[in-house]
């Protein structure tokens, strides 16, 4: 069996010198999940995975 690793990205408006945060989107379908990471710590730093449908919630709110 294989584990899929998270494919971390930042948003293209997040030129703000560092202060953003990696999400990983690609395991949403396979495993229900949005892992959420701060980027100036991601190589030792803490993960945060929300459920996909909170994570949803969330964007949903912000975009209002």
């Amino acid at each position: 069996m294989t584990t899929e690793s998270p494919r971390w990205f930042t948003s293209s408006y997040s030129s703000n010198g560092g202060a953003c945060i990696e999400v990983a989107a690609n395991l949403t379908a396979s495993h229900g999940v949005v892992p959420v990471r701060d980027s100036k710590h991601h190589d030792d730093g803490p993960v945060v995975a929300f459920p996909t449908t909170a994570w949803a919630a969330f964007v949903t709110a912000l975009k209002r």
